[in-house]
């Protein structure tokens, strides 16, 4: 598969702050392909070889090498931008934390639910939690963002 705008893109959504509830939860999947980790490897400038030399990370007991843990947390930006809320969304804040290693091939589900809304300012804070194929939270997290009315 390609990876492209056009075959990644799905209808965003265009929640307004009135249309947003504290327990709102929205999901989506996504395929971690060797070409996002080369793609974010060459927008980063981090060639560290547990990223980028199958063999260094496999002598440190991983099966290939581990994605950038910041490719896994800027789908955090892709649950904010596209989802919940999408289109009236400025993110201001993000927390995150790496639970287990990502590999290329692994299939992401990526769950974002309402934890807090306010109307002034008009803001939502949302729980993020990353699982991978087998079931397991390899990130987790929190973002909190502005939505237009």
């Amino acid at each position: 598969m390609t990876l492209s705008r056009k075959n990644l893109q799905k209808k965003m959504n265009e929640y307004k702050i009135s249309e947003l509830s504290v327990g709102m939860t929205e999901c989506f999947e996504r395929t971690i392909a060797q070409e996002m980790v080369d793609a974010f490897g060459d927008i980063s400038g981090d060639f560290n070889p547990l990223h980028t030399d199958v063999d260094y990370a496999v002598s440190l007991g991983n099966p290939g090498t581990v994605v950038y843990g910041m490719l896994t947390a800027s789908l955090y930006s892709t649950m904010a931008g596209m989802y919940l809320p999408g289109k009236y969304c400025l993110l201001q804040q993000m927390e995150t934390k790496f639970r287990k290693p990502v590999y290329v091939g692994d299939t992401l589900t990526v769950t974002g639910s309402i934890i807090q809304k306010t109307d002034f300012p008009a803001q939502i804070v949302v729980e993020v939690k990353i699982r991978n194929q087998n079931g397991k939270l390899v990130n987790s997290g929190k973002y909190s963002a502005l939505v237009s009315e």
